[in-house]
C-alpha cells in the first residue's frame, strides 16, 4: 500500500511537473515562464529550462532580468554539452555586461567551453586553435585571478593535442616510404612546436627516414644524403647521450661509416667507367669530325671541278668567232 501511495505521488509530481512546463510554454506572461525556466536551472532540467530560456530573449530584453536569463541559458548549454554555443553566449555576456560582478566567471566559462569543445587530435583542430586563443586572452585580461592557476595548464594540453596531430601526420609518411616528405614533416614539427615533449620520438623518426633516404638515394645525392645523415646521429648523441636513441645513432652510424665506404668504391668504378666512356665519345667524335671533313674536302673539290669546267666552257664559248656572212645569189 505504502508503495502504491509513493508511485501515486510521482506520478502527481511528475505530472504536475509536465503541466506546468506545458503552460509556461503556452503562456506569454513572462513572469510564469521565467520561475518555470529557473526552476527548471534549479532542478538541472537543462532542456526544459533552455526551451523556455529560448522564448524568454526578446520577453526580457532591456530589463534587469535579461542578464540572469542570458547567464543561465549559457551554463545550461554548458551543463547540456552545447559547449560552442555555450562558449560564444559567455563570451557576449563578458562582452556586453564588463561591470557585472559575473563578468570574469563568464570569460573563463567561454574559455573552458572553447576548451571542451576541442576535438580528438585526428579530427580538425580548428576548435583547439580557437580554444587556446580564448585561454590566452582570459589569462591577458585576468592574469591576478585565481582561475588563471590552471590556464597554462589547459593550453598545455592543447598545444600538445596540436603537436600530436603535426607528429602523426609525420609519421605517416614515414610509414608510406615517403622519406623525404617524412624528414621534412618532422623537422618543420620542431620548427614549429620547439618545446615539444615529443623530440625524442621525432628525432628517432627523422635519423630513420634519412638513413633510409642515405642507403636508398640516387647517385648524384648519396654523398650529401650520407653526410646529412652522419651529422644527424652526431647531433643525437650531443642533445641525448647515454640514451636509447643515442644507441640508436651511433648503430646507425656504424652501417652509414660501411655505406660511404662501399659508395667511395662504387664512385670510383662509376667515374672511372664515365671517363672510359667519354674518353671512347672524344675518339668516336674526332674519327666521325675527321670523316665528315673528308668528305666535306671530296664536296668541295668536286664542286671546284665542276667550277673549272664551267669557266673553260664559257671562255671557249667567248672566243670561237661567229660564222662567215653568206650571200644568197638572185636569180
Amino acid at each position: 500500500m505504502k508503495k502504491y501511495i509513493l508511485g501515486l505521488f510521482a506520478v502527481a509530481v511528475v505530472a504536475s511537473c509536465v503541466s506546468n512546463q506545458e503552460r509556461a510554454m503556452k503562456s506569454a506572461d513572462k513572469n510564469l515562464i521565467l520561475k518555470t525556466a529557473n526552476d527548471n536551472f534549479a532542478k538541472k532540467k537543462w532542456k526544459n529550462a533552455l526551451a523556455l530560456y529560448d522564448r524568454l530573449a526578446n520577453l526580457v530584453a532591456g530589463t534587469d532580468d535579461f542578464p540572469n536569463v542570458a547567464f543561465n541559458t549559457a551554463y545550461a548549454n554548458y551543463y547540456d554539452k552545447n559547449f560552442r554555443l555555450a562558449g560564444n553566449q559567455f563570451k557576449n555576456f563578458a562582452v556586453n555586461f564588463p561591470k557585472d560582478p559575473r563578468a570574469e566567471e563568464a570569460a573563463y566559462m567561454a574559455a573552458l567551453c572553447y576548451y571542451e569543445g576541442s576535438m580528438d587530435y585526428n579530427l580538425d583542430q580548428s576548435t583547439t586553435q580557437s580554444a587556446i586563443t580564448e585561454l590566452q586572452e582570459f589569462l591577458n585580461n585576468y592574469p591576478n585571478s585565481e582561475r588563471s592557476k590552471n590556464i597554462n595548464t589547459l593550453i598545455d594540453e592543447l598545444s600538445y593535442k596540436l603537436e600530436f596531430k603535426a607528429y602523426e601526420n609525420a609519421r605517416q609518411y614515414f610509414k608510406m616510404g615517403e622519406y623525404k616528405a617524412a624528414n621534412v614533416a618532422l623537422e618543420n614539427v620542431l620548427e614549429d612546436f620547439p618545446s615539444t615533449k615529443l623530440r625524442p620520438q621525432i628525432y628517432d623518426y627523422i635519423i630513420k627516414a634519412r638513413y633510409e633516404l642515405a642507403t636508398k638515394s640516387v647517385y648524384d645525392l648519396k654523398d650529401e644524403r650520407i653526410e646529412s645523415a652522419l651529422a644527424f646521429t652526431r647531433q643525437i648523441e650531443k642533445e641525448m647521450p647515454n640514451t636509447e636513441l643515442a644507441k640508436t645513432a651511433l648503430d646507425i652510424r656504424e652501417k652509414l661509416e660501411k655505406e660511404k665506404k662501399d659508395f667511395v668504391v662504387v664512385k670510383k668504378q662509376t667515374e672511372a667507367k664515365i671517363a672510359a666512356l667519354t674518353e671512347r665519345q672524344k675518339r668516336l667524335q674526332a674519327q666521325n669530325d675527321e670523316k665528315v671533313k673528308t668528305e666535306q674536302q671530296m664536296k668541295d673539290q668536286v664542286e671546284a671541278e665542276k667550277k673549272a669546267m664551267q669557266i673553260q666552257r664559257d671562255s671557249a664559248a667567248i672566243n670561237t668567232p661567229p660564222p662567215a656572212a653568206t650571200f644568197k645569189i638572185q636569180r
